[in-house]
């Protein structure tokens, strides 16, 4: 809506006023007008269609701009942009294969990532972070995933696993003592939920917490952790109730260093090797009330939450190795020569390309409309799974095409794409499978 238009808006609002017109909007988003004032019939019939058909056009104006997602990249994405490509250039793509080969976390790579506000995104600028929405977010992971999908996945369960999970169901003293310390980077964060038997099914959760005067007593262990070794604080669900009860969890805040807390064995995983997964073990590891967030109980809907904006970031990151798999088959496809001329040029190729192109696309379009609702504080289970599960499934499909489109080389260590296919998969498994998706939309939609 222009200026204009917004002057004419509250001009004809104000004469409303004066006669007293009641505007109603109806489902089928036509405006009816009634007037109070008893004018002779024929003024009274001529107001009221004037007021109709001039309010109908500009409130349908006001309201289709406010209901329409704005596509324009704003300056904070492209400066964000930009700055992790040459950060990335300069700072991950040299070594992000000797990292992958040696399964090293290089946690100096998120201190520098720290420094440039990107481990804190979300954060608000009084604890220490960027103050950022869910739009620069998505963008600084799908730029971090587009180099190497270790680094965009192990800052995005930082940014909205454990920090998110402080952020959003935290008291104000725990929100000062820890976002600070991690919007910086300065600590590294760790979420539990998933044990060794229960992956999707995380209500039948066997990790324990038993009331002891003013701590809780935790025994059991959480698998698939990322920075379960390296993390200096997570947050941890654990039973407080009887099992299978969604009222009989709670969220905890454990420091690395806690009597009885310990780091497990490291897993050996096929892709994402430079982001570190561990087991995290408890025994009679004591943990002060103090420590716990929000009401007992109410550990497995904050996680059920977290997980709706952390759907997001699987999301992005899949948009990331999608949209890197196809830089380089686009690249290694003009380059590459076959029967005298480049084999983008051949139609099977080409037509890789499109299906490429067109599924990335889409598959950012979902995952920008799942931000753009999270930023305006509206639901997003419905549309962070929808984005979460095609990003996934866009991912595989996309590094696996890359890979063919290289031929043998795409099968070796010396072209990129290999390391994007491995990368590709954890997407369609962590933070709830593509099956898991898929049940969650089948729910939503049969409300």
């Amino acid at each position: 809506m222009t200026y204009i238009q917004l002057i004419l808006l509250c001009i004809y609002i104000i004469a409303d006023y004066i006669t007293d017109c009641v505007f109603t909007q109806r489902g089928n988003r036509k405006i009816y007008l009634t007037c109070a004032f008893e004018f002779p019939e024929q003024i009274n019939k001529y107001l009221c269609l004037s007021y109709k058909k001039r309010l109908f056009t500009l409130s349908q104006t006001f309201i289709n701009n406010r209901s329409t997602m704005n596509f324009e990249i704003n300056e904070n994405q492209k400066m964000i942009a930009d700055m992790i490509r040459k950060f990335g250039e300069e700072h991950i793509r040299p070594k992000m294969m000797e990292w992958d080969e040696a399964q090293t976390f290089p946690i100096e790579v998120f201190k520098k990532l720290g420094e440039l506000g990107l481990m804190g995104v979300l954060v608000p600028t009084e604890y220490g972070g960027s103050g950022f929405g869910y739009s620069e977010y998505v963008t600084a992971i799908v730029e971090l995933s587009r180099i190497c999908g270790s680094i965009g996945l192990s800052m995005a369960a930082h940014n909205s696993l454990c920090t998110g999970h402080i952020l959003a169901f935290g008291n104000e003293e725990q929100k000062k003592k820890y976002l600070p310390k991690l919007a910086t980077a300065e600590w590294i964060g760790a979420w539990g939920l998933t044990e060794v038997g229960t992956g999707s099914d995380s209500g039948g959760m066997n990790t324990t917490a038993v009331e002891d005067g003013d701590f809780y007593v935790l025994n059991g262990s959480k698998n698939f952790i990322t920075h379960g070794k390296s993390g200096n604080v997570a947050v941890v669900i654990a039973r407080t109730g009887k099992k299978g009860d969604s009222h009989g969890m709670t969220s905890f805040i454990i420091e690395k260093g806690t009597a009885g807390f310990t780091s497990g064995r490291k897993e050996n995983k096929l892709g994402m090797r430079a982001s570190e997964t561990t087991e995290l073990i408890f025994d009679n590891c004591r943990v002060h009330k103090s420590q716990v967030m929000g009401k007992i109980g109410d550990g497995f809907v904050q996680a059920m939450k977290v997980l709706d904006g952390g759907r997001i970031s699987i999301a992005s990151l899949g948009v990331g190795i999608a949209k890197g798999a196809y830089d380089a088959s686009v690249k290694y496809s003009k380059e590459r020569e076959q029967f005298g001329k480049p084999i983008a040029q051949f139609q099977a190729i080409a037509f890789k390309l499109a299906d490429m192109a067109t599924e990335i696309e889409a598959a950012e379009l979902l995952t920008y409309k799942a931000a753009d609702l999270k930023n305006r504080g509206e639901k997003v289970t419905k549309a962070g799974a929808f984005a979460k599960y095609y990003s996934s499934e866009v991912a595989v499909r996309v590094s696996t095409d890359a890979v063919q489109i290289f031929g043998g080389y795409g099968y070796t260590k010396d072209f990129p794409v290999e390391k994007y296919y491995r990368d590709s998969k954890l997407c369609t498994i962590g933070e709830g499978t593509s099956e898991i998706q898929k049940l969650v939309i089948s729910r939503e939609i049969l409300k």
